[in-house]
């Protein structure tokens, strides 16, 4: 976003824990313990800034103004809410060290403005801040970006981008440190989000992350605009926790192709396409209008317009195209399958 919201210094997390009860009863001589541990924290509303945990999740909630406020629900649930008032904030739930694990969410986001739902963590060593961009309102946080590639997971696209923030405000006070990006062309409220694929892609562009892991939340935000979100967020894959997204036919995301820049020159350039997750692939390309095929390399490629499609022929899982622009720059779409 341009205005690529400024967040707190890192507090002490403060932790809550449930309640433990004993039944002990006594029964011919035995004595019989029954010990029940279960989070059952009440909903708790927070609109100040803060960190905690609350049901055996973490969260954040940080605001610059106005009248943003999180309410803290069952197990990973919250839901928020925020008037044009507010200039920036963002909250959510998840957990306080983040990690490749695999997340499933589900639940509501209703944004009027400038807004957007993410997987949103950091990293230190050095210090980094991420976003896996699910859904987002009247403006793409990516303009303005550095575009380095693409990752399809999950049962979508998303395009990766790199941002710098100077002397800006972190988790560790003003600092200088870059921003990664992951935005998912279809946009969605609800799935799985395979973390790792993420990290890996960011990886094969030379974004590396840090080897210090902070916290990784389902987080809404919001700048100058207003709206609600009503989110449950799990760690897992597998059945949604709500309702599920169905992945678009041909993509059931057992295998991923990432693009990454290669050479380009007046009327054409080239992109390095890296597949991972299985050998035997099929990789779909969606050429914007205006494009069309000119070479290839390392696989066997059929289509020169519109829907190209690239299959494994024993040379690795790395090819490359190269495409005539005729004034259109734009990457393809990219969806990969086994076959």
């Amino acid at each position: 976003m341009n205005h690529t919201p400024t967040k707190p210094g890192r507090r002490r997390m403060r932790l809550l824990f449930s309640a433990t009860c004993a039944a002990v009863l006594a029964a011919g001589g035995t004595l019989i313990a029954t010990t029940t541990s279960a989070y059952a924290e009440a909903d708790r509303t927070v609109s100040a800034n803060t960190t905690g945990t609350h049901n055996g999740f973490f969260f954040s909630f940080w605001k610059d103004s106005g009248n943003a406020s999180m309410t803290l629900r069952a197990d990973g649930r919250y839901s928020s809410n925020w008037g044009s008032g507010t200039n920036n904030w963002v909250g959510g739930k998840g957990w306080a060290t983040g990690s490749r694990r695999t997340i499933s969410y589900s639940g509501s986001y209703s944004p009027n403005g400038n807004s957007y739902l993410a997987l949103y963590g950091w990293t230190r060593n050095p210090l980094i801040e991420y976003y896996v961009v699910e859904n987002f309102g009247t403006y793409n946080p990516s303009t303005g970006a550095t575009r380095v590639g693409s990752v399809t997971t999950d049962g979508g696209t998303y395009d990766l981008y790199r941002t710098q923030r100077v002397n800006q405000p972190s988790i560790d006070g003003t600092a200088t440190f870059y921003q990664y990006w992951s935005v998912r062309q279809q946009k969605r409220t609800g799935g799985t989000i395979t973390t790792a694929n993420h990290f890996d892609a960011w990886a094969r562009a030379g974004l590396n992350l840090g080897t210090n892991h902070s916290y990784q939340v389902i987080a809404t935000e919001g700048f100058q605009s207003s709206g609600s979100s009503d989110i449950t967020v799990r760690e897992g894959g597998g059945s949604n926790p709500g309702n599920p997204t169905t992945p678009p036919p041909g993509n059931p995301g057992n295998c991923t192709a990432t693009l990454s820049a290669g050479q380009q020159w007046g009327d054409r350039f080239n992109l390095n396409v890296a597949v991972s997750g299985a050998s035997n692939w099929v990789v779909t390309l969606g050429l914007g209008g205006g494009q069309s095929l000119q070479n290839s390399w390392n696989a066997s490629v059929s289509g020169t317009s519109g829907t190209v499609t690239a299959r494994s022929n024993g040379s690795g899982n790395n090819f490359g195209v190269t495409i005539m622009a005729n004034g259109n720059w734009n990457w393809p779409t990219v969806t990969c399958r086994t076959g």
